[in-house]
């Protein structure tokens, strides 16, 4: 099993908050396509209030471009879509953005940590973290992404990609991608079609001819009967 299916596991099994994730660059993510996605209509059974507020929150923006560029970034070195969309292509660094203003504690971890990150790839390679080379970014994200592993000098870089891991990782495995990735089925109605016909021979019954003739299919299920027209 690879790193990836142990992942796809652990989330099915409801442990997908703490995990360590496979760290490389997508080649073809190209930033400057990526910062303009906004969705503003959702279904989901909101109140009047809620919507005003979920709305007023899309309007702002916290993050700088260049913020989201990193963002971006680190998105998809997390979840980089194997064979599937990578993290920023299912909105991820939205949903971001989104969650650092629904929740402002947020606020402070996530841009000092991003300062954090250029100021060390500034430190390092004398650049920004997005215009470093993919081995030169996977060399910091290296020192910062095993907890266990990192080293007292990088113990604040560390806890911000902990942070944003969780977020990313939140962010891919709730949106429509992720969860197709995850194989989810959700809770789904059996279809029953009635006692069988030997059981009520046995019994000396048999179902109202006219009731089953009137009565919803199972391929109808969906549909809203209407008995109006049924006499008992």
């Amino acid at each position: 099993m690879n790193r990836r299916d142990s992942l796809k596991t652990l989330i099915i099994g409801g442990a997908g908050s703490g995990l360590l994730m496979s760290c490389r660059l997508d080649e073809n993510t190209d930033v400057s396509q990526l910062t303009d996605i906004r969705e503003k209509e959702f279904d989901y059974g909101r109140t009047p209030e809620e919507e005003a507020r979920d709305e007023r929150l899309m309007e702002e923006d916290f993050y700088t471009d260049e913020e989201m560029g990193t963002i971006i970034v680190l998105s998809d070195i997390i979840m980089p879509g194997d064979n599937t969309k990578p993290a920023s292509e299912v909105g991820v660094p939205e949903f971001i953005e989104f969650i650092t203003k629904d929740i402002p504690a947020y606020k402070i971890p996530m841009r000092g940590g991003l300062r954090w990150l250029k100021n060390e790839s500034y430190k390092r390679y004398n650049q920004d973290f997005v215009d470093l080379s993919k081995d030169q970014q996977l060399s910091i994200i290296d020192d910062i992404a095993y907890p266990e592993e990192v080293k007292p000098e990088y113990s604040q870089g560390a806890k911000f990609f902990s942070t944003i891991r969780n977020l990313v990782t939140t962010g891919y495995f709730t949106s429509k991608e992720g969860i197709e990735y995850l194989g989810y089925k959700g809770n789904r109605p059996n279809v029953w079609d009635g006692v069988p016909e030997d059981v009520l021979q046995k019994h000396g019954l048999e179902y109202d001819q006219e009731m089953l003739r009137q009565a919803i299919k199972p391929e109808e299920r969906n549909e809203i009967e209407d008995w109006n027209s049924y006499e008992v």
